[in-house]
């Protein structure tokens, strides 16, 4: 019978003439074939001959996509109830999967879905088709219901086969929640069947919803994807119990599979395609930006129901809204355990090579833990509150370190780097990293022993000095994410300190200052680092301070940075001979860590997907003051539009950190230190001596002009040249109104914006359209959200 399937579709399109809609002797050879797969149904229908029928014969590709919602309706309808109903509903979820990426992409396709089709297959349309639903919205809640259908995707709660089979239209689908977490407390029996139903359910729903894919990227936040809409919306009344069902599917997944080391290779996993389907289909639900709509305000007061109903309701995305409203300890705590556990799956399995499944999907579970974080407010605090975050933030630093070579995951750095700075808003986030590092995971980074801060900072210097071209639009982001944690760290390992130091040293190079119009920023921002922990943390920070005291050269020469036009031409010379941004020299590298593997680039002819550009650092984040007692006020933005050239703002004192805003027209934004080659752009005197006026060196020549004299005299005294020594004298020495008066702390708080929001759209469309092989669903059909490339 596959073969009639395939002849079916020849006789479709050859010779190209109508076949009538009520001819279901035709029709059902699509869906009648019992044992099929959806790799059969790929392997039949070949892409040639979708398009092919297309274009020969458009009315018979309608009257199959018609005739095939039709099937998965009535199978909704009727409650599926026997084996050959069940085939028909999978065979038709099957071809529809295959068929919908050539509807999707030819545009005179794309209203087909979201039309009614009059008269079709109803004996010849009498019937008032006034209220005749459009066929993507009989579709969603086709699947919407198959999805909750007792025997086939959730288990029967019929006593005994006495009792007549339930009704799916009187089922209340909360009390068939797939699994035990949030607002669910009970978890149903596995049962693999349902699980292999489901997933081909939810890769159809995943199909419709990837329109976007066909789309090309545009701000304009307000085309919303008219799938998505819908299905999260009140028509589906599937929406909460469906919701809940994803997020508890994916949260409570363990793939070690009962705690057993090596126990993955004894049982096959039936729940891993599950849970990354449902993953995945939750991240696009979730596709929302918050920037344009005023995201719901949760009040601290909590009720008996898992959602507070609290006004305003919030987004009309039902599961935007119901993610946002979750509040309770327990769910919080469910939530982040399984993400935190999921996310630490690549870490444990360097310790018990293969003891554990390895899991594919952490960049659909970055994605969501970022939609959580920007989505309920409370959930991040929770986060925050405890040494969890912890948990979180080592399999960041993990995945960024691993990555940065391989130029076919710069979209896994970004979303890491996205993800810490989000959480480097918050005071307690800095706080947290005091922990001490004791988990040693194999990583490619010298040795060291200290907190979970220096590991960031570590991690931080080698994708800056290790990492490949691509990534230096993020060092911004990464330094501004080391300058809103350094008030609150206490104690730097020498390690860490040198690797600041290094960066100093890297970045305030004359030709690095002068090969782009933004790379002095990075100076400021290291300063500014300088300056809060010698302000708010001196004692505890000696082998930072005695770091400072070793490089003050570096201090010196920044000061005394020329500015005439012949030093600006001789810094810029210097820059040919040095094509390497920074230099791995006198970083003083130790040895890696034991068991860990150097970074490696991608394979050559890995594919890869584009990715929007990000917005600047100044558009990213917003800036607030630290008061005396902790709470944080916001900055008035300064005014956007760019000041003339050679009209800049007057010289900012040491006691006003450095803003980070632009003083220099937007055209200029060109971060690659390449930006002069293209001659669009060279450095003046004017423009050194504007930035270099503000450069915030007073606290820290301050502290060299104490402590210098007093460390020299040491080493002359006794002969020194040991460095605890003068570490000892440096722990004890106190600068304590010898330094100008503390500045306020100044945090960049990361804000949601349309362009974040389109980046996270490509950045996730990619990652689903790259991950889905087995089908290639979208393999191949012409997509417009991000262009597909080989590295």
């Amino acid at each position: 019978t596959s073969q009639n399937g395939s002849s079916a579709y020849v006789t479709m399109s050859v010779p190209p003439q109508p076949v009538e809609a009520t001819d279901d002797a035709f029709w059902d050879q699509f869906w009648a074939d019992t044992a099929t797969s959806v790799q059969d149904v790929f392997a039949l229908v070949p892409a040639a001959e979708i398009r092919a029928v297309r274009e020969e014969s458009p009315s018979n590709l309608a009257t199959l996509c018609y005739k095939a919602v039709e099937k998965l309706v009535q199978g909704a309808e009727s409650g599926c109830h026997t084996e050959k109903e069940r085939q028909i509903v999978l065979n038709c979820c099957r071809l529809l999967t295959r068929i919908l990426p050539y509807i999707f992409e030819d545009p005179d396709w794309r209203g087909f879905f979201w039309s009614t089709v009059p008269g079709a297959g109803r004996g010849g349309g009498d019937e008032d088709d006034e209220n005749a639903r459009p066929l993507a919205e009989s579709l969603l809640l086709a699947v919407a219901d198959l999805l909750f259908c007792p025997d086939f995707t959730v288990q029967s709660h019929r006593r005994s086969t006495v009792d007549t089979a339930e009704d799916i239209h009187s089922i209340d689908s909360c009390e068939y929640i797939w699994e035990a977490g949030v607002g669910f407390a009970h978890s149903p029996q596995p049962n693999y069947i349902h699980d292999l139903n489901r997933t081909e359910l939810l890769k159809l729903l995943l199909t419709c919803f990837s329109e976007a894919m066909y789309l090309p990227p545009s701000s304009d936040s307000s085309n919303a994807n008219p799938w998505v809409q819908f299905f999260c919306s009140t028509e589906n009344r599937h929406a909460l119990p469906l919701f809940t069902s994803l997020l508890n599917v994916v949260c409570a997944y363990d793939p070690v599979g009962y705690g057993i080391p090596y126990n993955h290779l004894l049982f096959s996993d039936y729940r891993e395609p599950l849970v990354e389907e449902a993953a995945q289909v939750l991240i696009v639900t979730l596709d929302y930006d918050s920037s344009t709509s005023s995201s719901p305000t949760v009040d601290g007061t909590t009720t008996g129901t898992v959602m507070d109903d609290v006004d305003p309701p919030g987004p009309d995305n039902l599961f935007v809204n119901y993610l946002s409203r979750i509040h309770r300890e327990e769910d919080f705590q469910f939530i982040l355990k399984g993400v935190a556990r999921l996310l630490s799956n690549p870490l444990v399995q360097t310790y018990l090579p293969n003891s554990a499944k390895k899991i594919q999907f952490h960049q659909e579970l970055l994605v969501l833990f970022w939609k959580l974080c920007d989505f309920n407010k409370k959930f991040l605090f929770f986060v925050l509150k405890s040494s969890d975050v912890l948990d979180i933030l080592v399999p960041i630093l993990y995945f960024l370190n691993d990555a940065r070579a391989d130029q076919s995951r710069v979209g896994l750095m970004h979303i890491g780097v996205f993800i810490l700075l989000l959480l480097s808003g918050e005071r307690n986030f800095g706080v947290r990293l005091n922990k001490p590092y004791s988990v040693r995971v194999p990583m490619d980074i010298p040795v060291f022993t200290g907190t979970h801060a220096d590991l960031l900072i570590i991690v931080f210097h080698k994708i800056i000095t290790s990492g490949h071209q691509r990534l230096q639009p993020l060092f911004d982001c990464l330094l501004t994410i080391i300058v809103n944690v350094s008030p609150y760290l206490k104690s730097l390992s020498m390690v860490a300190a040198n690797k600041l130091l290094h960066l100093l040293e890297a970045f305030s190079t004359t030709w690095f200052l002068f090969s782009a119009v933004q790379n002095h920023h990075l100076v400021f921002f290291l300063l500014e680092v300088f300056n809060n922990i010698i302000q708010y943390q001196f004692d505890g920070n000696s082998n930072l301070v005695y770091a400072v005291i070793r490089k003050r050269n570096v201090f010196h020469q920044l000061a005394n940075l020329p500015t005439d036009s012949q030093s600006i031409q001789k810094g810029l010379q210097r820059k040919k001979k040095t094509p390497e941004p920074i230099s791995r020299t006198n970083s003083q590298d130790g040895a890696s860590m034991e068991g860990s593997r150097p970074a490696a680039p991608a394979e050559p002819g890995t594919l890869k997907t584009s990715l929007v550009a990000t917005p600047g650092i100044d558009k990213l984040t917003e800036k607030s003051q630290v008061s005396e007692d902790g709470t944080m006020r916001s900055l008035e933005p300064e005014p956007s539009h760019p000041p003339p050239e050679g009209n800049l703002p007057s010289a900012v004192s040491d006691g006003e950190p450095w803003s980070g805003e632009v003083s220099h027209p937007r055209r200029d934004r060109r971060r690659l230190s390449s930006a002069s080659s293209s001659g669009q752009w060279t450095p003046t005197p004017d423009w050194v001596m504007s930035w270099k006026s503000k450069l915030p060196l007073q606290t820290i020549m301050r502290l060299l002009q104490v402590l210098v004299p007093q460390v020299e005299k040491i080493c002359i005294d006794k002969g020194l040249t040991d460095e605890s020594e003068i570490l000892k004298f440096l722990q004890h020495g106190t600068l304590v109104g010898l330094l100008p008066v503390p500045h306020p702390i100044l945090i960049r708080k990361y804000q949601a914006n349309s362009g974040t929001a389109m980046w996270f759209r490509t950045y996730m469309w990619g990652v689903i359209y790259l991950r889905n092989v087995d089908p290639p669903i979208w393999y191949d059909t012409d997509v417009k959200l991000f262009e597909i490339q080989r590295v």
